[in-house]
C-alpha cells in the first residue's frame, strides 16, 4: 500500500476543514483552489515529459553515460522520463514488478533500470566492448 498518497489526501481533507473552521465558505474556496492548481501543476508537468518522451524513438538516449552519471537510487520513473526524454525499452513481462526499462545511445552503450512500485532501485550500465568490430565499424571487403 502506498502510504504517501493516502496521506497526502488526509491532508487535502484537514485543510478545507480547518479553512472551513477558520474563514467559512471563503477559506473553503481559497484552500480548494489552491489544491487544484497543485493537482493541475502535476498534471501538466506529466503531460509535458510524456509529450516530450513520444517524439523521440523508443529506448533511445542522447549520451547512457551521461544518464548513468544522473541517475540517483529512489528516483520515480517520470524524473528518468524527464531525464531521457523517451520512454524506456520494457524488458520485464508487462504489470510485473520488478519493471526493468533499458535506454541505449548510438555508441552501443545501455543502461538498464529496474524500477520497484515506480521508484528506481537500481541500474546497470554496459558500454561495448571496443576491441570487437561493431558492423558500422567493419571495413568494406573489396
Amino acid at each position: 500500500m502506498n502510504w504517501q498518497k493516502i496521506l497526502v489526501s488526509i491532508a487535502g481533507v484537514v485543510l478545507v476543514a480547518a479553512a472551513w473552521r477558520a474563514y467559512g465558505w471563503p477559506g473553503v474556496a481559497v484552500v480548494s483552489g489552491g489544491v487544484v492548481m497543485w493537482v493541475l501543476l502535476h498534471f501538466t508537468r506529466l503531460m509535458h515529459v510524456l509529450k516530450q518522451a513520444s517524439e523521440r524513438p523508443v529506448g533511445h538516449v542522447g549520451s547512457a553515460v551521461m544518464l548513468n552519471a544522473k541517475l540517483q537510487a529512489g528516483m520515480p520513473l517520470l524524473k528518468v522520463l524527464a531525464l531521457t526524454r523517451a520512454l524506456g525499452e520494457l524488458r520485464s513481462a508487462p504489470d510485473a514488478q520488478p519493471e526493468v526499462f533499458r535506454w541505449g545511445d548510438t555508441s552501443g552503450s545501455h543502461v538498464t533500470c529496474e524500477f520497484v512500485n515506480g521508484r528506481l532501485t537500481t541500474w546497470q550500465m554496459v558500454r561495448p566492448d571496443p576491441e570487437t568490430p561493431t558492423p558500422s565499424t567493419v571495413p568494406a571487403a573489396d
